[in-house]
C-alpha cells in the first residue's frame, strides 16, 4: 500500500527548501494542496490524463511531483525561482513542457482551459480525463461560473475540477470577501456531481476519484487547512505571501521531520 503520509512529508520537506532556498513565498498554499497532489499524481496517466494548475502559485508542488514521477529531472528542482530562470519559476508557464499544457496565476483562467481540453477529447473520442486544480478564492471569479455552465451544456463527463478549499485567500477569509458556501450545493444546481471530502485524507480522497461519475462533470471539494503540515503555518495567512527566515525554516523543517 502507498504510503502517502511518507510521500506527503517529503513533499512538504522538498517544497519548503525550494522556496526558503530561493526566498519566494505562497507556502501557505502549497501546503494546503499537496495531501491532494500526492493522491491524484499517483492515479494519474500522464500520457493520457492532463492536469492544469489553476492556483498557478503552487508551482513548486508541481514541480515535485512532476519530478517523482520523472517526467522532469530531480536535480531541476534546485533552479527553481533561482536568479536569472526562466522556466522553474513562482508561476507555471509551461509553454508545453513538464507535460503540462496550460497553468494560470491570474485566478479564474484554469477552468475555461480545462473546458476546452476536455471537449476536444471528447470530439476527437480520446481516453483520459482533464484534472483542473482551483483555488476556493477562484470560485469567486465569474469564468469560472461560466465555465460550469459550458461543462455541463456539452456534458463534459471526462473533467474533474478540484478545489483546494482551504477558507484563505491573498486579502482574508473567503466568506468575509465573498462568501462562496454552500459550495457544493451550488455547483450541484448547475448539473455536476460533486463529492465534498477531508482534503487531508488520502483514501477519501482516492476513494472520491475513483467513484467520479462518467455521465457528467465531476467536482471534488477538498477542504483543507493553509499551511498544512506546519503548526505556525496552519490556518495563518502571513504566510499567504512571506519569505521564510532562517529561523522560521529550521522550525518547520523540524516538525516535518517530527
Amino acid at each position: 500500500m502507498t504510503d502517502h503520509k511518507k510521500i506527503a512529508t517529503e513533499a512538504r520537506k522538498k517544497v519548503l527548501e525550494m522556496i526558503y532556498r530561493a526566498q519566494g513565498s505562497h507556502i501557505g498554499s502549497n501546503f494546503s494542496c499537496i495531501d491532494i497532489l500526492s493522491a491524484l499524481f499517483e492515479k494519474m496517466d500522464l500520457e493520457k490524463d492532463k492536469f492544469i494548475l489553476s492556483k498557478g502559485w503552487a508551482a513548486a508542488s508541481i514541480y515535485y511531483f512532476l519530478a517523482e514521477k520523472g517526467v522532469i529531472p530531480k536535480e531541476d528542482l534546485e533552479r527553481y525561482c533561482r536568479p536569472g530562470e526562466e522556466e522553474y519559476i513562482g508561476l507555471i508557464e509551461p509553454r508545453g513542457k513538464f507535460g503540462l499544457e496550460f497553468a494560470g496565476g491570474s485566478m479564474g483562467y484554469g477552468l475555461p482551459a480545462g473546458i476546452g481540453f476536455a471537449l476536444g477529447k471528447k470530439l476527437n473520442n480520446e481516453e483520459g480525463k482533464i484534472h483542473v486544480l482551483l483555488s476556493d478564492g477562484e470560485m469567486q471569479i465569474g469564468t469560472t461560473w461560466e465555465s460550469i455552465l459550458i461543462a455541463k451544456q456539452y456534458n463534459l463527463s471526462n473533467l474533474i475540477a478540484w478545489i483546494d478549499n482551504n477558507r484563505l485567500q491573498a486579502m482574508g477569509r473567503t466568506k468575509d470577501i465573498l462568501d462562496i458556501e454552500p459550495l457544493d450545493e451550488r455547483v450541484k444546481s448547475f448539473g455536476w456531481a460533486v463529492q465534498r471530502v477531508d482534503g487531508h485524507n488520502f483514501e477519501k480522497i482516492k476513494s472520491a476519484l475513483q467513484s467520479a461519475s462518467n455521465s457528467s462533470p465531476n467536482m471534488i471539494i477538498c477542504d483543507t487547512i493553509k499551511g498544512k503540515g506546519v503548526s505556525f503555518m496552519e490556518n495563518n495567512n502571513l504566510w499567504h505571501y512571506a519569505n521564510i527566515k532562517q529561523d522560521d525554516y529550521e522550525k518547520a523543517l523540524v516538525e516535518l521531520n517530527g
